[in-house]
């Protein structure tokens, strides 16, 4: 297959900083300019020329949807917030009396939520291994230190704190060292996931020298390595024309001929990111490697709240050979206010969406809360007897035999995240908030 003429184009960052160069700076109004340098300064913004350029419809700002996905919008900080933090820079408040407001704001938007902190960070000879979560039996999440930044930040990402500078809130490891000594003990572990930020933002070579170590014999049972990312809506050119694109797919089939199975976990949160002659490219290309590509997003008011973009996107998806795999609700930190649906309209967006696309295409879990005690899917609502209640499952979890239960809550239309639910039949707990002092002492050993 002949590859398409493919134009080149620099990675320039654009942030806060630097976006007022941006040709397009000048066609926003003056109060969405504001927004940006005023929320910017809470949350993280960062994109580039390829998104600017190629996936943002000017003329349909600020309602389109790659640009509520990646530039600050007001409405994402509490108006008294916002006012705060505007006031401080229009009378040039020091660094120290701003970054202590700034603060007050962060340690109210629940940052690492679901036990990120307090609950997934296993040990190793009675040391806590910053880079490394597990949180299920089976999969193993590791942070590479050079990859935790992306092409472009994502306005609803709920690891917005790894961008932020925040002490004692990132997660990285500087090598895969203490990953490698912590699987050799951990023979139940089959999957490792390896994410950010975006392990894409990182040379070929550091990537190779992160994870060649996992394909040693001694880790055999090792045998999937999930790469998380979204360079392939951000920046496809990394696949196809970065000067170490080569050196990085000639990787990527290391991995595949070592007997792993290399899955691409690529986050598509809208159809306007496969629009591009460079995104198909890039999906031909790792393809091409062995590697298998299954995509993923959570659905976002104001960026995908519709059914008909999400079947759009699962049927380009199946016809460029990708899996679609999850469809997630947006979690209960940073901006969740501006981002969030109720439960019911997830639900009724999912069965909407699933409907208008063939079997092929519906291989996507959702709509999944990752909350604390798992992921959970809303299998919709039924009447029992005199009672409207959410049926709901566990697709994984923290005790590996809750998988697949399922359980009920009380109807709410208004709830939006786990939360919010009361069980069912007047029953005062839920089944696997009563097991064992779970709460207090689910962590991984």
């Amino acid at each position: 297959m002949k590859s398409p003429q493919i134009q080149k184009t620099a990675y320039r960052a654009i942030t806060s900083a630097n976006i007022q160069s941006m040709p397009e700076w000048h066609w926003l109004a003056p109060e969405m300019q504001e927004a940006v340098q005023v929320v910017s300064r809470v949350l993280p913004f960062r994109t580039n020329p390829y998104v600017t350029r190629n996936l943002i419809d000017w003329s349909r700002v600020p309602g389109d949807p790659i640009f509520q996905l990646t530039f600050p919008q007001p409405e994402m900080l509490d108006r008294d917030d916002y006012e705060t933090i505007w006031t401080l820079l229009q009378r040039k408040a020091s660094q120290p009396e701003l970054q202590a407001a700034i603060g007050e704001i962060h340690a109210r938007l629940n940052p690492h939520p679901a036990g990120q902190l307090s609950h997934n960070v296993p040990t190793l000879n009675g040391q806590e291994l910053k880079g490394i979560q597990h949180k299920y039996r089976e999969t193993v999440l590791y942070f590479p230190g050079q990859g935790q930044t992306c092409h472009a930040y994502c306005t609803y990402c709920f690891r917005w704190p790894q961008f932020m500078r925040i002490p004692g809130l990132k997660f990285q490891s500087s090598d895969s060292r203490e990953l490698v000594a912590y699987l050799r003990g951990k023979r139940e572990v089959s999957d490792l996931l390896v994410t950010g930020g975006d392990p894409m933002i990182m040379k070929a070579r550091l990537l190779r020298a992160h994870l060649e170590p996992i394909l040693e014999p001694a880790l055999k049972h090792v045998q999937t390595i999930r790469i998380g990312t979204k360079s392939l809506s951000y920046w496809p050119a990394r696949f196809v024309s970065d000067p170490d694109a080569d050196e990085l797919l000639a990787f990527f089939e290391r991995v595949v001929t070592s007997g792993r199975h290399l899955a691409v976990m690529a986050h598509f949160s809208h159809p306007n990111e496969l629009q591009t002659p460079l995104v198909e490219e890039a999906i031909r290309r790792i393809r091409d490697t062995g590697a298998e590509i299954r995509t993923q997003a959570p659905l976002i008011r104001h960026i995908n709240d519709n059914s008909r973009a999400w079947s759009r996107m699962w049927r380009k998806s199946v016809r460029l050979g990708m899996v679609p795999y999850y469809m997630f609700v947006e979690r209960n930190t940073g901006p969740k206010e501006y981002f969030r649906l109720s439960l019911r309209k997830a639900h009724r967006i999912y069965r909407e969406a699933i409907q208008r696309v063939s079997g092929l295409a519906r291989t996507v879990r959702g709509p999944s809360m990752s909350a604390f005690p798992g992921k959970i899917q809303i299998l919709g609502a039924a009447q029992l007897g005199r009672e409207k209640v959410f049926v709901l499952q566990f697709l994984q979890a923290r005790q590996p035999d809750w998988v697949g239960r399922p359980f009920f809550a009380e109807w709410d239309p208004d709830a939006s995240w786990l939360d919010d639910l009361r069980p069912a039949f007047g029953r005062q707990h839920f089944f696997f908030e009563s097991e064992a002092d779970f709460w207090a002492n689910s962590t991984v050993a």
